[in-house]
This record gives C-alpha cells, sequence and structure tokens, in this order.
C-alpha cells in the first residue's frame, strides 16, 4: 500500500514540473523554420516537375528526393537539438580541421565530384555531400569558441584578428579552387560580421572590411567568366539568349507574378526557360506563382529568423553565455546573409552565383546545415529559458 502511493506521488510530482513545450523552446522560430521546409517542398516538387519528367520519367523524383532531405535535416536537428553546447565548444577546432580537411579532398582527382565545370562535391554512400555548406557552419562554432578564447586579444590586439582571417584565407583558397565564390563570400562576409560583434575596433573592422571588398573584386575580374557574370548583371537585356538568359528569365518570372502570382503550378519560365529554377532560382518561380505577396511572406520568414536569432544572442550575452551568444550572431547572419544573396541574384540586385536559398532550395547538403543551424538556436535558448 504505501509502495502505490509512494508511485502515485512520484507521477504527480513529475507531471508538476513537466513544462508545455511552449516554454522549453522557442515555439514561433519552430513555427517559422518548418513553415519555409514547407514551402520549399511544395516549390521544389512544382519547379521541378517538367525537368524530372523529362530527364528521369518520375515527375515527382524531386519532390521526394526533397521530402526524403527535409525529414533527415529534421530528425539530424532532433538530435543536435539533445547536445549540451559545451560539447559543441570543446569539439570547435576538430570541427574546422574536418572541414578542412573535406574542402581539400574535394580537389583530389578521383574523390570530388565534377558538375557543370565545377568540383564541389563528396560521394558518400550515393550521397552527395557538399563540403563547403558543412564549412559555413563549422567555421559559425570555431569564430564561437576562438572569441570566448581569445576575447582580451580581439578587442586590444590586431593579433587578436589576423588569427581567425589567416584560416579564412586557407578556407577561401580551397574555396576558390573547386571554384565556389558564393560560399567565399558569405564565409568571408559572416567572419567579418562576427569578429565586429565581438568586439573588433571600428577603424579595424573598416580597414579589413575594405580589404576583403578589393580581394573580392580582384577574384572577380581574375576570372572571365566572373567578370561576365559582372557585367551582364548591369545590363542583361544586352544579350538576353547568352549571357543574360539567367537573369533575364527570373526576372521574366518576377514580372509575370505581379501582386497574386499565376497560381501553383502555373509557371511558364520553369519549363525550360529558367535555369536551375528548383535550386538556385527556385526564389523566381515562387514569385511568379504566389507573386509580391509569396514574395513577401518568405522575406518575413526570413527577416523572424534573424531577428529572433540575434535576440537569443543578446539574451545570452546579458546572461554571460558569450560562446552561445557568438554562435547565435553567427548563425543569424549566416542564414540571413545567403537569403539576402540568394535574393537578390534572384531579383537583379546581385552578380549571378551558385548559392541555394536556405530551407528551401533543393539540395540535400544546404537543407541539413541549415536544419542544424536552427537547431543549436533552439538549444541555445533552451539552455537559457531552463538557466533562468
Amino acid at each position: 500500500m504505501m509502495g502505490s502511493e509512494l508511485r502515485q506521488a512520484t507521477t504527480r510530482s513529475q507531471i508538476v514540473t513537466r513544462h508545455p513545450i511552449e516554454e522549453r523552446y522557442d515555439v514561433w522560430l519552430i513555427i517559422a523554420s518548418i513553415s519555409l521546409l514547407a514551402i520549399g517542398l511544395i516549390m521544389v516538387s512544382s519547379a521541378s516537375v517538367s525537368l524530372a519528367e523529362r530527364e528521369l520519367g518520375e515527375p515527382l523524383y524531386y519532390f521526394y528526393r526533397q521530402g526524403f532531405f527535409v525529414l533527415f535535416g529534421l530528425c539530424v536537428g532532433s538530435f543536435v537539438l539533445r547536445i549540451n553546447l559545451q560539447v559543441w565548444r570543446r569539439a570547435s577546432p576538430i570541427l574546422l580541421l574536418v572541414g578542412i580537411t573535406l574542402l581539400a579532398l574535394v580537389l583530389v582527382p578521383g574523390i570530388g565530384k565534377e558538375v557543370n565545370g565545377s568540383v564541389r562535391w563528396l560521394t558518400i554512400g550515393g550521397f552527395n555531400l557538399q563540403p563547403s555548406e558543412l564549412m559555413k557552419l563549422f567555421l559559425a562554432i570555431y569564430l564561437a569558441g576562438y572569441l570566448v578564447r581569445r576575447s582580451e586579444e580581439v578587442r586590444v590586439s590586431l593579433s587578436g584578428f589576423l588569427k581567425p582571417i589567416t584560416v579564412l584565407g586557407v578556407i577561401a583558397g580551397l574555396l576558390l579552387l573547386e571554384p565556389d565564390y558564393g560560399a567565399t563570400v558569405v564565409l568571408f562576409a559572416m567572419t567579418l560580421g562576427m569578429m565586429f560583434l565581438g568586439g573588433v575596433p571600428f577603424l579595424t573592422f573598416v580597414g579589413w572590411l575594405s580589404l576583403a571588398v578589393v580581394f573580392l573584386i580582384s577574384v572577380v575580374i581574375s576570372e572571365p567568366y566572373r567578370l561576365e557574370r559582372l557585367t551582364t548583371f548591369w545590363n542583361p537585356w544586352a544579350d538576353p539568349f547568352d549571357s543574360g538568359w539567367q537573369l533575364t528569365a527570373a526576372l521574366i518570372a518576377i514580372g509575370r507574378g505581379e501582386w497574386f502570382g499565376v497560381g501553383l503550378g502555373n509557371s511558364v519560365q520553369k519549363l525550360f526557360y529558367l535555369p536551375e529554377a528548383h535550386t538556385d532560382f527556385l526564389f523566381a518561380v515562387l514569385a511568379e506563382e504566389f507573386g509580391l505577396v509569396g514574395m513577401c511572406v518568405v522575406i518575413a520568414l526570413f527577416s523572424f529568423i534573424v531577428f529572433r536569432a540575434f535576440s537569443i544572442g543578446r539574451r545570452s550575452e546579458l546572461s554571460n553565455r558569450f560562446f552561445e551568444a557568438h554562435l547565435s550572431y553567427g548563425l543569424g547572419l549566416l542564414i540571413g546573409l545567403q537569403a539576402f544573396l540568394n535574393i537578390g541574384v534572384n531579383v537583379g540586385l546581385l552578380p549571378t552565383k551558385g548559392l541555394a536559398l536556405p530551407l528551401l532550395s533543393s539540395g540535400g547538403s544546404s537543407l541539413i546545415v541549415n536544419c542544424v543551424a536552427i537547431a543549436l538556436l533552439l538549444r541555445i535558448d533552451h539552455e537559457l529559458r531552463v538557466s533562468s
């Protein structure tokens, strides 16, 4: 009798101490992320149906493929959500070395896989892994740990700034050999942003930002195809059937969408007019089918995620959890920069470059890495809630 009463009391105690999910996790961040994943799954299916039917004989091939990656990304994210953040902090140097090693392996003949003239992938068990996507996440984690370990050096000494820049230079060199200019731009911008938020003096930051801009411009003009993209960006209509084809097709798609779009599945530009419609130019197809309203919804969701990331970072900073703060800022910058650059390319504000739209574009590596980034933000927020 006493044992039964004790078990009942224990059960009641567990019920009382159990908190609803909205008290343990940022539910709105989860909703925004799941919404983008759902929109991406729908749009990948719509944008790729004609291509999949012509090349593979299965109209929903990319839908099934994207659905698998979404489920796998959610599973990986759920696993990451259970890992204490100090594990990531301790492992950050190892993760950086793993990322650099994978980037180097891509360049080894017979190991890296070439697609459309670029060698960016490793084939592992039938899955094409893009190490540059992992490198974005690993570098953010490493910089967060570095800014904690070397916080004073970063603020008062030039060497504190030069060390991570040297590491970034090695990574950028490997990426440009692939070549992957888009990932290089993202990593430069994210690193400089994290260093600035980490306390680098303003004049030092401006000076190195200027040097980074000069370096990236020199990289552009050093290769004819990159220079052609830049000149085409200024006036794509000068050669709309050759160098300006992608951008003019994207602009036509966006123009056809008007306010409310032509309806799901009714895009014309995806019918072999717009290259990479389900990957790099997915946003243009979305604009055609859902109009300005659909564009604003997606932009608002990304803006909310970035705002939430910076909000979590600020709360972490006020709680003296500096690794978590720097990591939150870095992840917010990473997601926001990729979204900004991809959308900027689609609407003609930036030169054309191969860069996926986070959580939306077809592609396993990008989607899974961004699911992990969201899971890390949720874990940081969770630990803040538990400790308060």
